[in-house]
């Protein structure tokens, strides 16, 4: 592996962290002439191939990072915007309660407020219980690396 480069050794500046790359250079006539051979020329393919295929998965980690930060960024907004929601439906609440004590007593009025509140709390705490019993382990995912840990650790066997 004598003429790639590491992640660590090539910085573009971009702020995108390095990638491996393949030289671009031309190769000496001496050391061509050196490995004409098929095992040479195979090794070095499968050497540029592997870091072909490396660099491909650093470059899509790198990018999907950059956008995940984004992502993370920009949903801070929905954050600050719900906690804003959440305090001002006091005020809705309030409000309710006030408007019913036009006709009950005050008291009444917000016991009344208080107690659909807590009916409110109950329902979405049973419909998410009962989304979260439906949860089941990935059963095709955890055959499939069976599969595949039997089907590897038979050809072992067999070398």
């Amino acid at each position: 592996m004598s003429g790639v480069t590491s992640a660590r050794e090539n910085t573009n500046g971009s702020g995108l962290p390095p990638v491996p790359s393949i030289p671009l250079t031309a190769e000496s006539a001496e050391k061509i002439a050196g490995e004409t051979s098929i095992g040479g020329l195979v090794r070095d393919a499968t050497t540029h191939l592997s870091t072909l295929v490396r660099a491909e998965v650093e470059l899509a980690k790198s990018e999907i990072a950059q956008e995940v930060k984004k992502g993370v960024k920009g949903s801070v907004y929905f954050i600050v915007a719900l906690t804003v929601l959440l305090f001002s439906s006091f005020f809705f609440f309030f409000f309710g309660a006030e408007l019913l004590a036009e006709w009950l007593p005050r008291w009444a009025a917000f016991l009344i407020v208080f107690g659909v509140m807590l009916l409110t709390t109950a329902g979405f705490a049973l419909l998410g219980y009962r989304k979260l019993k439906k949860l089941r382990a990935p059963v095709r995912t955890i055959e499939s690396a069976k599969g595949t840990v039997a089907a590897l650790t038979h050809r072992g066997a067999e070398s």
